[in-house]
């Protein structure tokens, strides 16, 4: 397609996109395999198991968007699903016959610390048993786990007896974008305010070490986005599609 290029770093990915996090993220440093395409005002990244799925970040005009997709989607895939404002994701099905839509959720997002640390601390290899019961009673369907390719970290607050009673992972992090995942907190622990004081310990972190910190939040999860909203997050309505049949 006449005017379709290839983006070859991270810096042509960051001034195609304006700086838009999400599709930072998505970027990463270009490499594991992600691929990154323009054409006119929109911006499109193709990132493998990101997240546990294959995605498509997209940004820009809807109808260049929808050229981008129609044009990149041969080159990656049908495995990778588009992910980006919903309202452009919304146009795109419209414009894309492949596609269907799959669900609105929320990009969350800071670039301040939260001061809220509390207990928290990261955790380690040993701690994993721990980590995997509190997901699978708490979280069970939670992205992240321990062991799992791009969960680099775990961080967690224990009470006198030593039980697990919170953790957060760092995982799928970009160089600018850290992101945060595995939230889960012990039924005998909510209310208490050792969820909060997890993820602001991780939120923290991830704002030090990239200036950037973030999430993807469900819309119906109002004590999550509540949590979220209260350490400092901003709430950005997001959408993904699929490619019908998959």
């Amino acid at each position: 397609m006449a005017g379709l290029r290839e983006l070859r770093s991270i810096t042509d990915v960051r001034g195609a996109a304006g700086g838009d996090a999400l599709m930072l993220w998505a970027a990463a440093d270009l490499a594991h395999g992600r691929r990154a395409f323009s054409f006119g005002g929109a911006t499109a990244v193709a990132a493998p198991a990101l997240s546990c799925r294959d995605r498509l970040a997209v940004t820009g005009p809807v109808g260049d968007a929808a050229a981008l997709v129609r044009a990149v989607l041969p080159q990656v895939g049908p495995t990778f699903r588009p992910i980006g404002d919903e309202t452009l994701i919304r146009d795109l099905v419209t414009r894309v016959p492949e596609l269907a839509f799959v669900d609105a959720f929320g990009w969350m997002q800071t670039e301040t610390t939260t001061g809220r640390r509390g207990a928290a601390a990261w955790l380690t290899a040993s701690d994993g048993a721990d980590i995997t019961a509190l997901l699978d009673e708490a979280f069970p369907d939670a992205y992240a786990r321990p062991g799992r390719p791009g969960t680099r970290r775990w961080a967690g607050a224990r009470d006198a007896s030593g039980a697990l009673l919170a953790c957060a992972a760092d995982a799928w992090s970009a160089p600018d974008v850290g992101f945060l995942a595995g939230v889960a907190t012990a039924e005998q622990a909510r209310g208490r305010g050792v969820g909060t004081a997890v993820c602001g310990f991780v939120l923290d972190s991830l704002v030090a070490d990239h200036g950037t910190a973030a999430l993807i939040a469900d819309s119906w999860n109002t004590t999550a986005v509540r949590l979220y909203r209260g350490l400092g997050l901003s709430w950005r309505p997001i959408a993904a599609a699929r490619v019908m049949d998959r």
